[in-house]
């Protein structure tokens, strides 16, 4: 029988996490499943020592470094399968982590897309940041987790344990309806890299798909295997992303509305961090706002639009999570979410 689901890692120059995590990968994937390696030109030898020690895995060799968003829409284009599921290289897979996703899919048609439970590779025990156990979004565009309120990662002792509708799924770890993904047009490649994932979420959320999570399944993450935190690049990507995904995806009497408090509070931020002599956060935080005013002005021909309006939203907390968490000092995602 022909595989169903593709399980596909983008590479970057990541040789030392396909060593690390790839024959896990390949011992623990499903009778349907066929694993896919997208090389987004990398310059060490990720693909020699792959022919090497993997033969068996399907190589898609792209000409340059796309990114994240671009990288996996080229890759994804090549494939066939009835499910996508998008994996970082640097996340440690469990051993039946994929039946209870796919279960879950094959018996609710209306599902898009679904994410494991998602754990720190270096912390066993508690969450990681990128989704922990199904990702919200709050009134002002800021994204959390169930487990994950900003930088404060909860300890997991099996208290968001259920299957449930999210507002989005890691891109570290997601099963995603092939036609579900085609049909809200992919990712969304101006975005390079990060948040595109919330973005697509969003999209297939308004065209009336679900997103769920399911902690049945569940994967370690090392995280920020490619770029590390406190990166320039990354906060201006993910500063930057997020302005471009409320302009795109809120309606723009509310956009115009959250928009600009949005940049008051980012601003606030830059200059907290300036007083803290974090200069390149200031930089990059400035770097950002420029950078959306150049998409909004001149780029928005270049980035993937809702095609429809579905009003009902699942994982939206009306409420500003900056302020239950920076003011009232709440952590847990059941502090702030009942």
């Amino acid at each position: 029988m022909a595989p169903r689901i593709a399980i596909v890692i983008l590479n970057w120059n990541g040789k030392h996490h396909l060593e690390t995590f790839l024959p896990q990968v390949i011992a623990c994937s499903h009778p349907l499943a066929e694993v896919v390696v997208a090389d987004n030109a990398s310059t060490d030898d990720s693909l020699d020592w792959l022919s090497t020690h993997h033969p068996d895995v399907k190589q898609i060799v792209l000409p340059k470094n796309y990114g994240f968003a671009k990288g996996y829409n080229e890759a994804l284009k090549q494939l066939d399968h009835e499910f996508f599921l998008l994996l970082n290289s640097d996340v440690e897979v469990t051993a039946h982590w994929l039946e209870p996703m796919l279960a879950w899919l094959d018996a609710h048609p209306e599902t898009a897309a679904c994410q494991p439970k998602i754990r720190m590779f270096a912390d066993k025990a508690s969450f990681e940041y990128a989704g922990a156990c199904g990702g919200w979004l709050d009134h002002f565009g800021y994204p959390f987790a169930r487990g994950r309120i900003f930088d404060y990662c909860e300890l997991d002792n099996g208290q968001y344990d259920d299957i449930a509708p999210v507002f989005w799924a890691s891109g570290a770890a997601m099963l995603v309806r092939a036609k579900a993904f085609r049909e809200v047009g992919m990712l969304d490649e101006f975005f390079f890299a990060h948040q595109e994932e919330i973005d697509l979420c969003w999209r297939l959320q308004l065209a009336g798909w679900g997103i769920v999570v399911c902690p049945q399944s569940l994967v370690y993450h090392v995280g920020g295997g490619t770029l590390p935190k406190g990166n320039e690049w990354k906060v201006f990507l993910n500063f930057r992303n997020n302005l471009i995904m409320l302009a795109k995806n809120l309606p723009w009497w509310q956009a115009a509305i959250k928009i600009p408090f949005r940049l008051l509070l980012d601003s606030v931020s830059a200059w907290k961090s300036l007083f803290e002599k974090q200069g390149i956060y200031f930089k990059a935080i400035l770097e950002a706002h420029i950078g959306f005013f150049g998409w909004l002005l001149l780029h928005r021909h270049k980035s993937v639009f809702p095609q429809k309006r579905h009003k009902k939203l699942a994982g939206w907390y009306r409420g500003s999570v900056v302020w239950q968490h920076f003011v009232k000092g709440r952590k847990q995602f059941s502090e702030i979410v009942p």
